[in-house]
C-alpha cells in the first residue's frame, strides 16, 4: 500500500504547478464543514475525503485547500489503531490494474477492518471539482467551449482544463458521511451483496445530485429528446386521436406533432451557457452598478433534495437573463425557462434555446394535440430533475404591482408530479428590484395609451443601445420556499392524477392556493431600495415636489415605519442615509433640485413621474395597511367624528379582503387585529394620535395632519376599485 516513488514525484511536481497557476474557487463554508467533524466526531475518528475519478491534479488541489482551511490533510495517512491507509483519499473508480474488481481496493479494506472493529468509523467527506464551472467572471470565449460537463476528462482534457482555467475552476466540500453507518445500512438493505456495493451506489447517488445541481441533469441532444418524445404512450395516443379528430392520416398527425414539438423544445446546451456568462458579465458591468443577491444559500441547500421551480415577478426583459446569471454564477443549473413564443426570434430565438428557453403559446385554443406535447415535455423535464423557471404572472407588470397569477403552468407541473417520476418540488418566489429599467420610456408610452409593441429583433437591439446609461443597483431576493407536497396535503389532493383525466377540485383548490402562496412570498421579499423610497415620498407631494428638509423628514418617518412595522423578515431595506437617497435619485436622473424662495426643493424631473409611480408601487404593499388606518382616521376627523379602536379595526377587516387581494398581503384575518395595533402604536410615537382609554383622537398640528395625509393619500390614489 506504500505510496512509489514515481507518484511522490509526480505529486510534488503537479503542487508545485498549480501552487503557481491555479486559484479555485471554494464553494460553501468550510468553517461550518470543520465544524461540524469536530461536534460529530468527538473520538476523532479520521477522515477520508472521496472524490469520483482517479485524478492526481485534482487530489493535490484539494489537500491544498485543506491545508489552507485546517481541515485534516488530504495527503496524510488515514489510521485505525494498527491498520493504516497511505493517504486519506478515497476514489470511487474501481482499480485499473485489477479488471475484475468491481469496487475500490481502498474501500473494500475499510468495510473489512469496519465489520471486524464496529467500534471505529470514518468520515467521508465528498468532494466536488469542476473545471470551467467557476462562480467568477470569465473572459475567454474558447474556454466556454472546453468547460466540464458530465463526462469524464480525457488525461489530455484534464491538462487543457489547468492551462485554460487555472482561476475559473469550482471546489466544493460537502456534509460528512459516516462510513460505518453506510455498512450497517447496506447491512440491513441489501444483506446478500457486500457493504462495498452499497457504498459506492450511495456515493455516486450523492456525487450525482451534486453535479446535476450545478450541471443540471446529463440531457440528450434536442434531436434525441424529441424522439424519445414521440415514442411516449401519451403522445402516440394523442396523435391517433388526432387522425381521429381532424380525419387526416396518422403520419400526417406524426408529422404536426413533431411540428409542435420542435417548436417547443429546448436545445441547451453548456458552451452556450459559458457563452452567456461572459456576454452577460459585460452586459452588467456596463448597465448597473452592482447587482446585490439575497438569500442564495437556502436555494443551494433545497436544490439537493428537491426539484427547484424558480416563480419570479416579471418586470423586465432582463429578469430572465438575470435569474439564470445569479445562479449559474453561484454553482447551480440555469433552469429550464418558460418563454413566450413571441420571444422565438431568428438568432436570438436560438440563443435562448441553447441557454434553456423552451417555448410555450400564449393560448392553447383547445388544441389537443398541442396541449399533450407540450405537458408531455414538461413531464421529461421534471422526471430529468431538471429547474424550471416561469412567471407566475404570465406577462411583465406595467404598473409596478403585481399581477394576478396566470396558472396554466403551474398547474401542468403539479399534474406532471402526481403522475409521478419526479422528486419533490419546491417554488422559490423570487423578488426582482430594480432602480431604472431598460425598457422603461416604452412603458411610459404604454401606460400613456399607446398599444403595446410585440417583440423584435429590431426593438431588441434599440434596446441594447441603451446600455451606456446608469442604471443603478438591481436585488435578487429569493424569497420564502413553497413546497408542492404540504399544499397537496392540505387540500386532499391525490397521489396519482393521468395525463388525460380533467384536474379534481381538491387539485385546482391546491393550484389556487399555491399561485396565492408564491405571490404573497414574492411581496415578502421586497426590496426597499433608495428610488423606491424616494418615490414614494415626492409622488405624494402637490406637483411631485417638496423643500429637501421635507423630503429628509419624510424618508426619515418612512424608514422608522418599516423598522417598527417590518413587513417579513426577508425584506431588505437600504442601507444609505436619507441625504445619500437624494443624491443618489439626482444621480439617475430622475429627481432634481430646484430653487425655490431662497430655499433648495427636490422635484421630479419632466417624463419620470410615471416611472416612479411603478418604482413606488414595488413596495406599496409594505405601507398599504398603515395607508388604510390613515384613510379611515382621516375621513371621521373630517365628519368631527372619533372613534374607538374598536371600530376602526372593524372598518378595517371589513376593507381587508380587497386590499389583500390587491396587493397579495401576507396577513390572515386572524393575524390582523396585531397588525392594526402595530400601526396604531406607530401612528402614536410620530405624535399623529392620541390613544386615550382605546379612543383616537387625531392630533390638530399642522406637520401631524400632512404626514397622516401622506398615508392616506398612498391608499386613496392606488386601491383599484372594482
Amino acid at each position: 500500500m506504500a505510496t512509489n516513488p514515481y507518484q511522490n514525484f509526480y505529486r510534488k511536481f503537479t503542487k508545485k504547478v498549480l501552487d503557481k497557476i491555479v486559484s479555485p474557487q471554494v464553494l460553501g463554508d468550510t468553517q461550518v464543514l470543520e465544524n461540524k467533524i469536530n461536534i460529530d466526531n468527538p473520538e476523532q475518528f479520521p477522515v477520508c475525503y472521496v472524490i469520483q475519478d482517479d485524478s492526481t491534479s485534482n487530489k493535490v488541489l484539494i489537500d491544498n485547500e485543506t491545508e489552507k482551511r485546517q481541515l485534516s490533510s488530504a495527503f496524510a495517512p488515514l489510521s485505525l489503531g494498527e491498520y493504516q491507509e497511505d493517504d486519506s483519499f478515497l476514489t470511487l473508480e474501481a482499480s485499473k490494474k485489477n479488471a475484475s474488481s468491481f469496487y475500490p481496493d481502498k474501500l473494500i479494506r475499510l468495510v473489512e477492518y469496519l465489520l471486524k472493529h464496529p467500534e471505529n468509523d470514518v468520515l467521508l467527506v465528498p468532494v466536488t471539482v469542476l473545471w470551467g464551472r467557476s462562480p467568477e467572471n470569465e473572459d475567454s470565449w474558447y474556454k466556454a467551449l472546453m468547460a466540464d460537463a458530465w463526462t469524464k476528462p480525457t488525461g489530455i482534457k484534464q491538462a487543457l482544463n489547468i492551462t485554460l482555467y487555472g482561476r475559473e475552476n469550482y471546489i466544493e466540500f460537502h456534509q460528512p458521511v459516516s462510513l460505518r453507518g453506510l455498512i450497517q445500512k447496506a447491512l440491513e438493505v441489501s444483506p446478500n451483496f457486500s457493504p462495498a456495493h452499497y457504498v459506492v451506489t450511495e456515493l455516486n447517488t450523492l456525487f450525482n445530485q451534486y453535479k446535476e445541481a450545478i450541471l443540471g441533469p446529463d440531457l440528450s441532444d434536442r434531436r434525441n429528446v424529441i424522439n424519445k418524445l414521440m415514442m411516449t404512450d401519451a403522445v402516440k395516443e394523442a396523435i391517433l386521436t388526432e387522425s381521429i379528430h381532424k380525419k387526416i392520416s396518422v403520419s400526417q398527425a406524426e408529422s404536426l406533432a413533431k411540428k409542435y414539438l420542435d417548436e417547443i423544445v429546448s436545445d441547451y446546451s453548456y458552451s452556450t451557457i459559458r457563452f452567456a456568462d461572459i456576454a452577460l458579465t459585460k452586459l452588467w458591468t456596463q448597465l448597473y452598478d452592482g447587482i446585490e443577491v439575497h438569500n442564495f444559500d437556502m436555494v443551494r441547500e433545497l436544490s439537493k433534495d428537491y426539484e427547484l421551480v424558480y416563480a419570479p415577478c416579471h418586470r423586465s426583459h432582463i429578469d430572465y437573463l438575470l435569474l439564470s446569471f445569479v445562479i449559474h454564477k453561484r454553482g447551480l443549473m440555469v433552469p429550464h425557462i418558460a418563454a413566450g413564443i413571441n420571444l422565438n426570434m431568428p438568432i436570438v430565438g436560438q440563443i435562448m434555446r441553447g441557454a434553456g428557453a423552451y417555448f410555450i403559446r400564449r393560448s392553447f385554443s383547445g388544441n389537443a394535440l398541442y396541449t399533450a406535447v407540450f405537458k408531455e415535455y414538461v413531464h421529461s423535464l421534471l422526471s430529468r430533475n431538471t429547474p424550471l423557471e416561469y412567471f407566475i404572472e404570465g406577462g411583465r407588470s406595467r404598473t409596478g404591482l403585481l399581477l394576478p397569477a396566470k396558472k396554466g403552468m403551474l398547474a401542468m407541473t403539479i399534474q406532471s408530479h402526481l403522475r409521478g417520476d419526479s422528486k419533490p418540488i419546491v417554488f422559490i418566489p423570487t423578488y426582482f428590484g430594480y432602480e431604472k429599467l431598460l425598457e422603461g420610456s416604452t412603458y411610459i408610452k404604454e401606460l400613456g395609451g399607446q398599444k403595446k409593441q410585440a417583440e423584435s429583433l429590431f426593438g431588441l437591439l434599440k434596446s441594447i443601445q441603451k446600455i451606456e446609461k446608469v442604471f443603478g443597483k438591481v436585488h435578487v431576493n429569493f424569497g420564502e420556499p413553497v413546497y408542492l407536497d404540504d399544499l397537496l396535503q392540505q387540500n386532499q389532493a391525490p397521489e396519482h392524477v393521468t395525463l388525460e383525466e380533467e384536474l379534481p377540485d381538491t387539485v385546482k383548490s391546491a393550484v389556487n392556493a399555491i399561485a396565492e402562496d408564491i405571490l404573497e412570498n414574492i411581496n415578502k421579499a421586497v426590496v426597499i431600495n433608495p428610488v423606491s423610497l424616494i418615490s414614494l415620498v415626492l409622488l405624494n407631494a402637490p406637483m411631485h415636489t417638496l423643500a429637501e428638509r421635507d423630503v429628509l423628514l419624510r424618508l426619515e418617518q418612512f424608514r422608522n415605519y418599516l423598522k417598527q412595522n417590518r413587513y417579513d423578515e426577508r425584506m431588505q431595506i437600504t442601507e444609505l442615509s436619507n441625504q445619500e437617497i437624494i443624491q443618489y435619485a439626482v444621480q439617475l436622473k430622475q429627481i432634481e433640485f430646484v430653487e425655490h424662495d431662497n430655499e433648495r426643493w427636490v422635484k421630479v424631473c419632466d417624463k419620470q413621474d410615471a416611472l416612479l409611480k411603478y418604482f413606488s408601487n414595488n413596495i406599496l404593499h409594505t405601507f398599504i395597511l398603515a395607508a388604510l388606518t390613515a384613510h379611515i382616521l382621516k375621513a371621521q376627523s373630517e365628519n368631527s367624528q372619533n372613534l374607538t379602536v374598536d371600530d376602526l379595526s372593524g372598518q378595517i377587516i371589513q376593507a381587508y379582503p380587497e386590499v389583500k387581494k390587491q396587493f397579495f398581503l401576507k396577513w390572515t384575518e386572524a393575524e390582523l387585529l396585531a397588525q392594526i395595533n402595530n400601526v396604531l402604536e406607530y401612528f402614536e410615537s410620530e405624535r399623529l394620535i392620541d390613544l386615550q382609554e382605546q379612543r383616537i383622537q387625531i392630533n390638530d398640528a399642522d406637520d401631524s395632519l400632512r404626514f397622516l395625509s401622506a398615508f392616506a393619500h398612498l391608499y386613496e390614489l392606488n386601491l383599484q376599485k372594482d
